[in-house]
């Protein structure tokens, strides 16, 4: 992905302002904001690390005793609370200090512990995620640890074309994608596009 100028001279200010930074990237399933995410981290090196939300995926176990497996990636299927304690904890870390961060792993369809270490000299920590500006307890305080959170979107027929592949190459038939893309991804989709008043900008395809 190519990085726009406007990106490009907006991460920029934000590192020029000093210390540790934290850079949010909200938007709906398949929007574009791993593929933001890693150009980003590619263009400014050993400056900036990807923590994303997706970590904090309770277990696929933990969904079945909840009933919620047929809702993963809601809301109400992530440890939410755990995620704003990581956010406040890099806000935080200490000199020498390493924190761990979980990484989400798509072909076991679970997250991994620890996969993550994020050292205390990076001055950007560029996390993205569905639920960064959802205005519902503990969602609710993710906003606030964050000095900027860019809101990005594509084009919506793209968008669920891209999922329904992402869903394919993981496994699942393409009636099945295209199914749990209507009936999981887009009632999502929606509830975060309802959160795109609070964000800092609005990235669309390749630029703020």
């Amino acid at each position: 992905m190519q990085l726009t100028r406007e990106q490009i001279d907006r991460v920029d200010a934000l590192l020029a302002r000093g210390g540790r930074r934290l850079l949010g990237l909200v938007g709906a399933p398949g929007a574009g904001k791993s593929t933001l995410a890693a150009a980003l981290a590619q263009h400014l090196g050993e400056r900036a690390m990807v923590v994303p939300m997706d970590g904090y995926h309770l277990a696929n176990v933990e969904l079945a005793r909840l009933g919620r497996a047929g809702r993963k990636g809601a809301p109400d299927t992530f440890d939410a609370a755990g995620y704003v304690a990581l956010l406040q904890r890099l806000r935080t870390q200490g000199p020498g200090e390493i924190v761990y961060a979980p990484e989400f792993r798509r072909e076991i369809e679970e997250p991994i512990a620890g996969a993550i270490p994020v050292p205390a000299r990076t001055p950007l920590i560029i996390t993205e995620g569905n639920y960064l500006l959802l205005d519902e307890a503990p969602w609710s305080a993710v906003a606030g640890l964050l000095d900027e959170c860019w809101y990005v979107e594509v084009d919506d027929a793209l968008r669920r074309q891209r999922l329904v592949a992402r869903h394919m190459r993981f496994g699942r038939s393409e009636d099945e994608a295209r199914d749990w893309v209507e009936t999981t991804d887009e009632p999502n989709a929606r509830r975060i596009a309802a959160t795109k008043p609070r964000a800092t900008c609005v990235v669309r395809e390749a630029g703020p």
